[in-house]
């Protein structure tokens, strides 16, 4: 008999018992970062995020998750639906709350339903999962349910009335490479020389740039990779949702989970980029600088990245959401997935129609990155 619980924060649940259920390693749906936003203030509902994690038991043991949250807004998402808010609410209804099964702030694919590692039993627990959100969200007369950035492994437990929605991301994938050199000379001639140029310019500016793990660095340090984030955020007039002590929570408890990127001038740090890892993949997430310098971006959040990737064997780099510029430097387009849930039958047809010729626009520019690989051979 399986029991379904609606959490009001992930501590109520063993760090030990959700992360056993990860078929990844994946460090955005691990219980320490998730747990993280929580506790140094980046999930509030002045903000439009309200925990409710959940969980499904068997005698008491948990036996599936997922992180969900009740949405008063759809900032920090990624996967926007503005447009379907407002047409609701012209309507008559009201949209928010919502439940969004994802991890805030950020739009990396992984994992969403927590189901472990048994082929036998993993399938039926994440459709399990998807039902109980979905009963959930008619109990309290909500209008949607969304599922953002899943991984493949996710999307059969969304059939029936949930929506399919997609977009494009561009990830770096390791090909053996030896050296950042190696990786050069897989890409075509122009592109190659691009990049080249782009370093050369960087050096010319006498910073002194490296790779960090974030376990190496002390508490001062990240007090100034968050300054440099929040500036920066800032200055694009966006809101930086995650707070020092969120940075100083990363430093002390994920360690080396998190990696910099750091550029100085002199002893003062003017550019930072921050990156996560799993035992594969490298994803970059929040870049800041208080300096002007051309390609500087590029550096820090690409090439450093490549590099790094490269040395430690990783086969991935998710750089971050959106950026055709990423193509030229060598990342290539890949889907991702969402899923949608809505309630009210008129509304639901309304909005798989919008998505329909979404699709179409979105497969035909899909195809049309693909005509502008930046490798030699394909």
């Amino acid at each position: 008999m399986i029991e379904v619980r609606f959490h009001d924060s992930i501590d109520e649940i063993k760090g030990a018992d959700w992360d056993a259920l990860r078929p990844v390693d994946n460090p955005f749906v691990s219980h320490a970062f998730l747990a993280g936003l929580e506790r140094t203030g980046c999930i509030q509902s002045d903000w439009g995020w309200q925990a409710h994690h959940l969980g499904l038991y068997r005698n008491d043991a948990l036996v599936a998750a997922a992180p969900l949250y009740l949405k008063g807004n759809s900032h920090g998402e990624f996967v926007f639906d503005w447009s379907w808010a407002s047409a609701w609410e012209r309507a008559g209804g009201e949209y928010y709350p919502k439940l969004l099964n994802a991890v805030p702030y950020s739009p990396v694919p992984g994992p969403r339903l927590l189901a472990g590692r048994d082929p036998t039993q993993a399938p039926a627990l994440r459709q399990l999962l998807v039902q109980a959100m979905q009963q959930h969200a008619e109990r309290l007369q909500l209008s949607s349910v969304h599922a953002n950035f899943l991984d493949e492994t996710d999307l059969p437990a969304f059939e029936g009335d949930w929506m399919a929605r997609s977009d494009v991301q561009f990830h770096w994938h390791n090909r053996g490479y030896i050296d950042f050199d190696a990786f050069l000379a897989a890409l075509n001639h122009k592109k190659r020389k691009n990049i080249r140029h782009e370093r050369r310019r960087v050096a010319g500016h006498d910073l002194r740039i490296g790779m960090y793990g974030g376990a190496e660095l002390d508490a001062e340090t990240w007090r100034r990779v968050h300054a440099l984030y929040t500036t920066t955020f800032d200055a694009k007039g966006n809101h930086a949702a995650l707070t020092e002590a969120f940075f100083q929570y990363v430093r002390s408890e994920l360690g080396n989970t998190s990696q910099l990127a750091l550029a100085y001038q002199g002893e003062t740090m003017v550019a930072m980029a921050l990156f996560l890892r799993s035992a594969t993949t490298l994803y970059g997430r929040y870049w800041g600088a208080c300096v002007d310098v051309p390609d500087l971006h590029f550096e820090l959040c690409y090439y450093q990245g490549i590099e790094y990737a490269i040395a430690q064997g990783l086969a991935h780099f998710q750089p971050g959401a959106h950026g055709e510029h990423k193509l030229a430097r060598g990342f290539l387009p890949v889907r991702t997935h969402s899923r949608h849930y809505v309630l009210h039958e008129g509304f639901r047809s309304a909005v798989s129609r919008a998505l329909a010729h979404e699709r179409e626009g979105m497969d035909a520019y899909a195809e049309e990155l693909l005509d502008h690989s930046p490798y030699a051979e394909r």
